[in-house]
């Protein structure tokens, strides 16, 4: 159902008995008042049939009400207001089969006493408001020269309201004000609820009160209106009369023969730049022939722009641009000893790397992957290759990407298509030869809008990059100058034609040794100089750094052990600024104070040696750590081996695999008694390894694993001061492993200076720098019987 615009006509004198029941129709637009000829349109079974059986009637007389909640199924089943008019029905005009417009006019206000019915028809018993009839009194007389005030300030700047009110007085007199006030409330542009209160007052100086405020309001909204309507119009004046002059300038100036027209002098210009680089002969083709067709193009035209915008990326290129290597091996070992301590390995492989570069003068076949926990320095590492090269740095992130276009562009089928990353690094480095770092390429996607990893081989592949082909240029530009070096947290993830390509230099966690010189060296001054604070104002003893490090920052890496430092530094820019102290002393027994509670509590070992119990070493992607794994029997008369705390499928494996060994082991031990051999026929093991929050996987728990199911067998504690790693065959035979250096690392930290490892890893043991392997003692073992023989008093 809507109602139409009012459309005021002749209004027509209604002289009958008005009827006790009404039937009524809600309508939800807005409230009809009485005294007013209005055509509305009406939708619906429902509402036809009333229609119908209110036309059948002498009086065509029925109540219109609007709506307070509104029921989006059934209209005649909202929550109606009990004030409504009644209108007559005087011409009824079909306009579809379901739809039908009526003309009806107002006669009175009525109230609601009782529903009479529902179905089929809504009818309510009402009763009428009956208006004063006669001259208004005094108070209604001032009332209405008010409103007659509001009125005259509301045509000022509302002239269609003026026409409106016009032809309404022509057929009003003022003497008659409820229907005056009637005809003006039905002009009003307000709230429908606002009108409803209206219409629902039935005292006549209050119902003039009311519609006097309401008018006040249209008032306020009209001259709001035609201010903001003002500003429009100057604002648009002005434009137009810039756009003109400018135009007119235009056209001086180019009479004059000072001026070109812009299109010309845009294509002038970027001849110009084209003139001062050398282009390939590919490019230069393609170059001009976009010349032509920018030529042709109306400039208003958005090909046009992305004409302009192609040959542009283009000419922005850097074409034969090349930066000067420095080559001087000496000083590079000078600029990385300078920016990181440690990692002598690490250094000794990039220096290689570099002399290389230097002795062949050229890059191809040079992809470095960085791998190592996050914040050991890959990335300043990459920044420091850069510079020791004397080569521009420019580094992006593929984490994450899934769209092989941000790697190789978008083709030039739309508006906003542009070329890939590496087009846009070579951009902005403004050379052919600069160093270009892929951050976290262990953890580039894969979707159903491309594989950027299969991309990146076209990048990376010194055979095919000579030639690389961009999407969106499509002319060929060579990177075969360009270094590239890729970071990782671990390779599983890399893909593996990817890895195929790249040189991997692993760069382990620091231990305790290297974090303190790190400390001292470069983060402690750094954070000084970003907080504003010299030496006379702050100090950290080693006692407090060793505490931070080990209680605060135990990762691998070394950012955490930065973001405390900064804290420290705020509390202490803080303490200075309240006026307390001059300098602040930060040592082990005040260091709370700065950075609260311990993160870590230290990787305690067990106190009490039991059966059962062994200690393992693990690897992951944050560097080493220390591992319990824990066995016990439940003596039963079914046999089972039950495995918890989150493993992975390969250590489910080599739990299975250490079961079957160590039971077929205790069946062919000389010196083992009858209940150990039967000790998992009576039993029921279980295998647990805490942590369970934790997801653990890989091999090398193999022989920590058996030994503690052997432990549990025998009834003897395995010793509480040596750890182990290595992974177990069916047959006893104990195989390498990876992470040596970082499992090496994480036994030192909880003390543990006493290790079992496989065989094979003796060469990757014996590359350890000696601080590292200062002080510890190791069991090379081959078979299982080796461990057993290392791991007991």
């Amino acid at each position: 159902m809507a109602d139409n615009n009012n459309n005021i006509t002749e209004l027509v004198s209604v002289n009958e008995i008005m009827p006790e029941k009404l039937v009524i129709l809600p309508i939800v637009t807005r409230p009809v008042f009485p005294n007013i000829m209005i055509p509305i349109t009406f939708s619906g079974g429902q509402f036809l049939e009333a229609i119908r059986k209110v036309e059948e009637k002498e009086n065509r007389l029925m109540g219109l009400v609007y709506t307070k909640e509104i029921d989006e199924v059934d209209l005649f089943k909202s929550k109606l207001y009990e004030v409504g008019t009644v209108v007559k029905i005087h011409k009824i005009t079909p306009i579809s089969p379901n739809t039908v417009q009526i003309i009806v006019q107002g006669i009175s206000r009525f109230k609601k006493i009782k529903t009479v019915e529902e179905t089929p028809l809504l009818t309510w018993n009402v009763e009428y408001n009956q208006e004063p009839s006669g001259a208004p009194n005094d108070e209604v007389r001032a009332y209405m020269l008010a409103i007659m005030t509001s009125l005259k300030e509301i045509f000022k700047v509302n002239p269609i309201m003026q026409e409106e009110l016009k032809l309404l007085m022509s057929q009003v007199s003022y003497d008659k004000p409820s229907i005056l006030m009637d005809l003006i409330a039905a002009m009003l542009k307000i709230e429908s609820r606002e009108l409803q209160e209206l219409l629902e007052e039935f005292n006549l100086e209050e119902r003039c009160r009311k519609l006097l405020t309401l008018l006040k309001k249209e008032l306020e909204i009209s001259q709001l209106q035609e201010k903001i309507q003002r500003q429009i119009e100057d604002k648009v004046s002005k434009q137009q009369k810039d756009y003109f002059l400018r135009e007119q300038l235009k056209l001086i100036k180019k009479e004059l023969g000072m001026e070109k027209d812009d299109k010309q002098a845009e294509i002038d210009k970027l001849i110009e730049r084209l003139s001062e680089i050398e282009l390939s002969e590919e490019a230069k083709n393609v170059v001009e022939e976009q010349f032509e067709k920018l030529k042709m193009i109306d400039q208003s035209s958005p090909e046009y722009h992305v004409t302009r915008s192609y040959i542009q990326s283009i000419i922005e290129l850097p074409w034969g641009i090349y930066s000067d290597d420095r080559l001087d091996v000496k000083k590079a070992r000078t600029i990385l000893d300078k920016d990181h301590y440690g990692l002598q390995d690490v250094k000794t492989n990039i220096l290689e790397f570099i002399s290389t570069i230097m002795k062949t003068g050229n890059v191809t076949g040079s992809i470095l992957c960085l791998v190592g926990p996050p914040g050991v320095g890959k990335t300043s590492i990459g920044k420091s290759i850069a510079n020791t090269l004397n080569r521009k740095f420019y580094r992006f992130s593929v984490g994450g990407m899934k769209d092989e276009a941000e790697i190789k562009g978008h083709r030039r089928t739309y508006i906003g298509a542009m070329p890939g990353k590496i087009i846009q690094a070579l951009k902005r480095v403004e050379t052919s030869n600069p160093v270009i770092m892929l951050d976290e390429i262990d953890k580039i996607g894969n979707s159903y809008q491309g594989d950027p990893a299969s991309a990146l081989l076209e990048v990376l592949d010194p055979e095919q990059n000579r030639d690389f082909l961009d999407h969106y240029l499509d002319v060929r530009y060579d990177l075969s100058k360009i270094l590239f070096i890729t970071t990782a947290n671990t390779m599983d993830t890399i893909p593996k034609p990817l890895l195929d390509r790249m040189e991997v230099i692993q760069l382990p966690g620091y231990i305790m040794e290297e974090k303190l010189e790190i400390a001292k060296r470069f983060l402690i001054p750094n954070q000084m100089k970003e907080h504003g604070l010299t030496k006379q104002e702050v100090n950290i003893n080693k006692g407090a750094i060793e505490d931070t490090v080990d209680k605060y920052a135990r990762e691998a890496g070394v950012r955490n052990l930065e973001k405390n430092i900064r804290k420290i530094m705020r509390k202490t820019t803080l303490r200075i600024a309240e006026g307390d102290v001059n300098k602040v002393s930060i040592t082990k027994k005040n260091l709370e104070d700065f950075l609260g509670q311990p993160i870590f509590i230290t990787e305690e070992l067990y106190q009490r040696s039991v059966p059962g119990v062994t200690l393992g070493l693990a690897w992951t992607s944050m560097g080493g750590a220390t591992l319990y794994i824990e066995a016990t029997g439940i003596s039963n008369k079914e046999k089972g081996f039950r495995l918890t705390g989150q493993l992975g499928s390969v250590m489910k494996e080599s739990a299975e695999i250490a079961h079957s060994y160590v039971r077929s082991y205790l069946n062919k031990e000389k010196d083992c008694s009858e209940e150990e051999r039967s000790y998992f026929d009576k039993n029921t093991v279980h295998l647990h390894v805490p942590a369970g929050a934790t997801p653990k996987d890989g091999p090398s728990a193999g022989i920590t694993m058996a030994l503690a199911l052997y432990s549990l067998a025998k009834g003897k504690a395995v010793r509480k001061d040596v750890a182990m790693t290595g992974e177990l065959t069916l047959t006893g035979k104990v195989l390498p492993i990876g992470g040596i250096r970082e499992k090496t690392i994480a036994a030192r930290r909880v003390g543990i200076f006493e290790l079992i490892i496989p065989k094979d890893n003796r060469k990757d043991y014996e590359r350890l720098p000696d601080y590292i392997k200062e002080g510890v003692k190791v069991h090379f073992v081959d078979y299982f019987e080796d461990v057993i023989k290392a791991a007991f008093d």
